[in-house]
């Protein structure tokens, strides 16, 4: 869990390095860029000589499908929603990864539900807007489809792993890389006007940090994280960086908050958190009972 709570924080601060520094570029462009530099990082790592074909290719696809999808739907919704009702709509994760989990494995896991319920209850009490809230059906399925490729890209990738120990995560998460980078250039390829891009020095160094940190090594720790705990914790985690991503917009760029609705919500991730303990702990007990 060390992993997940890490890359929780980073990406609570890298919404700020974003919203301070790449507003004004093409949001393809930018998903594109940051998953070509995550790509490039691991490329030295890429075993092709100890990988066959019929491994790569399922890399390939849940990158394209994790990270490369996710971005794209989750882009396009900028264009039917306001930021702040984007920002709500994302909460629900954690229960597309129970319920895809659930349907993978033909099993109903219910404490996994209500524990992932929580952490949503937490993520909409801290992210409810202030203002009229107003939302396309377009828009909704767009953040919900967002939502629901990088959910499952997560619960497949731990399954796909762990069904082949002799994988390491290093030497073949390039490959996850490599099918993001095919769909998020394809749309980047689509929107983005190359001939008029100019890019500030800070967007640069902005760009790679996000490309090398919050999304190259972050995705590959997130993943790695999520092979290390139960699908209940991993549906939670997917919402704590929410309260970080406020916390950190209340402490670097000054903006308000109730700290009414962050302490209701750190309540109900803590209660989220506890009850995949309580599980976990019963679980434990009945296995060493055999």
């Amino acid at each position: 869990m060390v992993n997940l709570i890490l890359v929780s924080i980073v990406w609570g601060f890298s919404f700020v390095i974003i919203k301070g520094a790449l507003v004004n570029l093409d949001s393809n462009f930018v998903s594109f860029a940051r998953l070509l530099l995550s790509f490039l990082l691991f490329l030295p790592f890429m075993r092709s000589a100890g990988t066959r074909l019929a491994d790569r290719l399922p890399l390939i696809a849940i990158g394209a499908l994790q990270f490369g999808l996710m971005y794209v739907a989750y882009v396009a919704a900028y264009q039917c929603l306001p930021a702040h009702v984007i920002a709500l709509m994302t909460t629900t994760t954690p229960l597309f990864v129970t319920i895809i989990n659930d349907a993978i494995a033909r099993q109903i896991h219910k404490t996994f539900f209500v524990a992932a319920a929580l952490a949503v209850a937490g993520g909409a009490v801290i992210q409810l807007p202030n203002q009229p809230f107003g939302a396309s059906l377009h828009g909704i399925v767009l953040v919900q489809l967002s939502n629901a490729a990088f959910a499952c890209g997560q619960v497949v990738y731990k399954r796909w792993m762990d069904a082949r120990p002799t994988l390491r995560d290093t030497q073949v998460f390039g490959f996850a890389y490599f099918g993001a980078v095919l769909v998020s250039g394809a749309f980047s390829v689509a929107t983005t006007d190359f001939h008029r891009l100019h890019l500030e020095t800070h967007q640069v160094l902005a760009l790679l940090y996000l490309g090398a940190i919050a999304s190259g090594i972050c995705f590959f720790l997130w993943n790695i994280g999520a092979r290390k705990v139960n699908e209940g914790e991993l549906a939670v985690m997917n919402n704590l960086k929410i309260p970080v991503g406020v916390i950190a917009s209340f402490v670097i760029l000054r903006e308000t908050t109730s700290y009414v609705r962050l302490l209701v919500g750190c309540i109900l991730f803590s209660a989220a958190l506890w009850l995949n303990w309580q599980y976990t702990k019963r679980k434990g007990r009945r296995l060493a009972a055999f």
